[in-house]
This record gives structure tokens, C-alpha cells and sequence, in this order.
């Protein structure tokens, strides 16, 4: 177990590269499952979760070579349709690896999946799209079967649910559909960046999607498929998080290099009306601390609306901007477990069904606090950056999970963070 020591008072500068896309290389690397040929997955960021993943991937027999961001798989001989509690309980995304098993071996057998605790979040949607194939499934002893004894056909298949759009169960489906017989059509698909990522992963393999980013993804199954080479876009949650921490603590601004402006609009836009500095260009963002802060009104909503990942890091922001800000989470309502944590630091927030009212304070102070999922570990420091003092954020192994060396980005960037023993 470690922790961050983070000094407040520290004035940022200077520029960094934001890694690849954890939430895209997760997908991406189950991919490499539906081929015997070898794949070669480039800017894939070193986090705790794509570790995880590649375990996985090894469990079930891939020969895995990692070196400087890149990712070399050969699955030609899968010796498990199996993955197993030990890895899976890990990280949730290690449920994508259902559809690609499926499609590859016509059956799949994997643990019910782990990762943050923020709130339900059901993988019903993933077995009601794999079963329009015509797979069985069926939970026991915590454990996902899915089988599918004569193939799987291709079908409509609507991932709408009452929580909304699903993206890793849009990922799911749209992989095992891939090696389907006849065509799918995939109706209430997830339009996120990541999703046409993958598609883009796939089509480079071989397979034949169209409408990724659009609701209604269409794939015509095919034979096989082959190796491919691909480069992860940008992690735009990520970004996001670096542009919040110029908006509190960069009067002269920093630059983030290596993004995708295209995918920050909903994130750029709020920024930039609360009054922010943002110069965009086409693969970078320049962002300054407002002269005179306001907050806003925002509510988390599917691509393109507000990320619902991006929610816990304006949280931070607002908590020392003047006036009253209001922050709706409508994907995941129950996800504002750092709000507790910012008050220990005198933030003035009141959380209730869903939504954070925040009267911002003139300062945070340091205190010792708890980090509780991925974006509120990452919120959690963006609010030490100002406070007076130091602030001590443990379990920072939830931090590790999504960010790659965030604590080395930002001493670039002239903050002072230690990390040590807990």
C-alpha cells in the first residue's frame, strides 16, 4: 500500500503527453483473442488494469511481449475458455473478454467481474446481447457460462437499457459479431470514442463494421480473422483530469500534448465558461486558471454529454470556485464518494440523489483522506494542489489503476508529490 504526499501552494507550468486510452486498450487487447495471427497494439498505457488484462490473456494462453508502450499478442493456441476470479475480480473490464471467447470457441466461462464500487453496475445488458446470437447463459458459484453449440447468428440486437447505453457491452457484442454468421445490427449502441476505437481495431483485422459512433452499428460476419497493427487514441479522461488541474493551478498555463481535442468538446466547453483560458489546437490543449472563476451547472450524460468519469475532478474545481456550482451524475448516481473526503478538507458540498451542491471556499485545507475509486483518487489530488499544507491521500493503488505516473506528469509540471509507504 502507498500514498501521496502532496504540497499545496504549487503553481503549474510547462507542458506533458497524455498516455494512450486505458478505456480503449482494454477492448482492443481482448480483440486480439477472435485471431490466431499476431497483433501489435501501439500506446498502450502502463496502468494497473492493462496489466491485469494482459494477465488474463496470458491465462488463457496468448504469448504476450510488452516493451515501451507497445503490446505484441499471438492467441493461436487458446488453452482456456476460462478466466478466472483470481484475475478477473480485479478490474470489471475484464468482462469483455466474453465475447471474444465466445465467437473464437463458441463458449466462454468467466468470473462475475470487480473493479470500483460505484454503485450497481449490472453486466445484464452483455448476456442479453450475447444470448441474441443464440447463446445459453447462466450464472453459478459466481461464474458467467456461456455456450453456443452451433455458433453464433447474427441478429438485432438493442443495447438500451434502463441505465442507459452500455459501451463495454456495445464492445462486447460488436466483437463476437464479428466471427458471427450472417449480419448484426447493433440498435442503442454506445457512440463513445473508445467504441470506434475498437471497431477501427477490428475493421484493421479483417472484419466489416460501419456506423461505429453512431447508434446503429452495423457488422457483416466473416471466416476469420487476421493480425493487424493499431495505435490507441488518446485518453481523453485523462486529458480532462490534466485540464482541471490547469484550471486550479496554473495562472500561466500548461499544455497538453498528444489529444484529441474532438473528444474533450463537452469538457473544453464547461472550462471555458468558467472562464478559463483554452487555446486548442489539433493535437493539443493549452488551458490557464480563470481570472475571475465562475462555476456551472453540469450533469453527466452518454457521449457526447458530460463523462460521467470527468464528474469527481470538476467536483474539485468547483470547490473553490466563488459562487454555487450543481453537478449531476445521472450514469452513475451514487458515485460521489469523494465528496465526503473534500469536506474533511473544509470543501462545502451537500450530495443528495445523484447531485452535488458546492458553495465554493476561498481555500481547501490538508487533511488525511481516503482515496474510494479511479476519478475520486484522481479528484482527491487535484484538490491537495491548492490546499494549505500537505495532504496525505492513501490507497492510491485505485489512482495507479487509470493514470500512468500521474504523480511524475505533475512534477513535471511543477507540483511536489512523494509517494510513499502507507
Amino acid at each position: 500500500m502507498e500514498k501521496f504526499v502532496v504540497q499545496g501552494g504549487k503553481e503549474l507550468s510547462g507542458s506533458i503527453n497524455i498516455s494512450g486510452s486505458k478505456n480503449s486498450s482494454l477492448p482492443i487487447l481482448a480483440a486480439s483473442l477472435l485471431t490466431r495471427e499476431t497483433c501489435v497494439i501501439r500506446r498502450v498505457p502502463d496502468v494497473a488494469d492493462t496489466n491485469y488484462m494482459i494477465q488474463i490473456l496470458q491465462n488463457l494462453g496468448a504469448e504476450v511481449e510488452r516493451a515501451s508502450g507497445n503490446v505484441t499478442i499471438r492467441s493461436e493456441k487458446l488453452r482456456s475458455h476460462e478466466a478466472p476470479y483470481d484475475l478477473v475480480r480485479k478490474m470489471r473490464a475484464s468482462v469483455c473478454t466474453m465475447g471474444p471467447l465466445l465467437a473464437r470457441r463458441n463458449r466462454a466461462d468467466v468470473s462475475m467481474p470487480g473493479g470500483c464500487v460505484i454503485g450497481d453496475r449490472p453486466i445484464d445488458l452483455h448476456l442479453r446481447g450475447l444470448e441474441g446470437f443464440g447463446a445459453v447463459s447462466r450464472v453459478e458459484g459466481g461464474t458467467v457460462h456461456l455456450e453456443a453449440h452451433d455458433g453464433l447468428k447474427g441478429a438485432e440486437i438493442n443495447m438500451s437499457g434502463k441505465h442507459g447505453v452500455t459501451v463495454l457491452g456495445t464492445d462486447n457484442v460488436m466483437m463476437a459479431a464479428t466471427l458471427a454468421q450472417g449480419t448484426t445490427v447493433i440498435v442503442g449502441a454506445a457512440c463513445e470514442p473508445e467504441v470506434v476505437d475498437l471497431a477501427n481495431f477490428l475493421n484493421a483485422m479483417g472484419a466489416k463494421i460501419s456506423g461505429a459512433g453512431t447508434p446503429r452499428i452495423v457488422i457483416e460476419g466473416v471466416e476469420e480473422l487476421g493480425g493487424a497493427e493499431h495505435t490507441v487514441i488518446p485518453d481523453r479522461i485523462e486529458a480532462g483530469t490534466f485540464l482541471v488541474a490547469g484550471a486550479i493551478a496554473s495562472p500561466k498555463g500548461i499544455t497538453l500534448n498528444r489529444v484529441a481535442p474532438e473528444h474533450l468538446i463537452a469538457v473544453t466547453d464547461v472550462l471555458q465558461r468558467c472562464g478559463c483560458t483554452v487555446e486548442i489546437s489539433e493535437h493539443s490543449i493549452r488551458i490557464a486558471r480563470a481570472e475571475n472563476p465562475t462555476g456551472a451547472h453540469i450533469i453527466t450524460e452518454p457521449y457526447p454529454g458530460f463523462p460521467t468519469d470527468m464528474q469527481a475532478q470538476m467536483c474539485a474545481l468547483f470547490a473553490t470556485t466563488p459562487g454555487t456550482s450543481v453537478v449531476r451524475d445521472t450514469i452513475f448516481p451514487q458515485r460521489f464518494m469523494h465528496a465526503a473526503e473534500m469536506k474533511r478538507m473544509g470543501a462545502d458540498i451537500e450530495v443528495s440523489d445523484g447531485t452535488a451542491l458546492i458553495h465554493g471556499v476561498e481555500q481547501l485545507s490538508a487533511a488525511p483522506v481516503m482515496a474510494s475509486d479511479l476519478r475520486a483518487s484522481a479528484a482527491l489530488v487535484l484538490a491537495a494542489l491548492t490546499a494549505k499544507g500537505d495532504t496525505e491521500i492513501s490507497r492510491v493503488y485505485h489512482i495507479d489503476r487509470g493514470y500512468e505516473h500521474i504523480d511524475e506528469k505533475l512534477m513535471a509540471l511543477g507540483a511536489t508529490i512523494q509517494r510513499l509507504p502507507a
